[in-house]
């Protein structure tokens, strides 16, 4: 008989446990303290990426090796963050030193005479789903524009002493807009350079 008092205790204990919702068998940490406050970037894992069609049937790619930034929020969601980023001019790189030198022209960016690209946001937005709409101006040589992102913000992590935010933007401009208007025509009558520039930014943001 006590036996059988125990089977039936043991398996009641078994078929309520089924029943209980996981999040509440769990113990949860509220990581909203860690993502308040000032964040800068961690250069070594940053970067700006282009890309841009070349002879209309192909795609030339490149980057900004030296970018800098700094994020700073009140909310654990990151919705009022104001972002600001800067990409070293003369760092761009294509694999090919003579395009790279013609980028650096006044042809294109003038590096000598604009040395940063800037970016000041106006918004972060949440969009649900790790999804954020980033707002603000994008300021090429002596032209400042408003631009929209979508970004996906990759999650919070503590690792290496620090905490880690990560995020990917991505948007795609009118390079006519920002006076980069060196071109010439193909035997075709297409273009040589393109006029729309997809640019993503992979940002890792450090707390400080």
């Amino acid at each position: 008989m006590k036996k059988t008092l125990l089977f039936s205790t043991m398996g009641l204990a078994a078929l309520l446990t089924a029943f209980i919702p996981a999040h509440q068998s769990k113990p949860v940490t509220d990581p909203s303290p860690r993502q308040t406050g000032k964040w800068t970037t961690d250069k070594p894992h940053t970067n700006v990426k282009f890309s841009v069609s070349h002879l209309v049937i192909s795609d030339v790619e490149g980057t900004f090796k030296s970018v800098d930034g700094t994020m700073e929020t009140s909310k654990a969601d990151f919705s009022d963050a104001k972002i600001n980023f800067t990409a070293e001019v003369n760092s761009i790189s294509t694999d090919n030193d003579m395009r790279d030198n013609h980028l650096k022209s006044d042809d294109f960016f003038n590096a000598a005479k604009f040395p940063q690209i800037k970016f000041v946001s106006t918004s972060f937005t949440p969009l649900g789903d790790n999804k954020y709409k980033l707002v603000g101006n994008l300021t090429i040589r002596d032209v400042t524009k408003p631009v929209t992102f979508d970004v996906k913000y990759g999650g919070t992590i503590s690792a290496m002493g620090a905490t880690h935010a990560g995020f990917k933007a991505t948007t795609t401009i009118d390079r006519f807009d920002y006076n980069l208007k060196w071109n010439k025509a193909t035997e075709a009558g297409g273009m040589i350079v393109g006029k729309d520039v997809d640019i993503t930014v992979n940002v890792d943001f450090k707390k400080s």
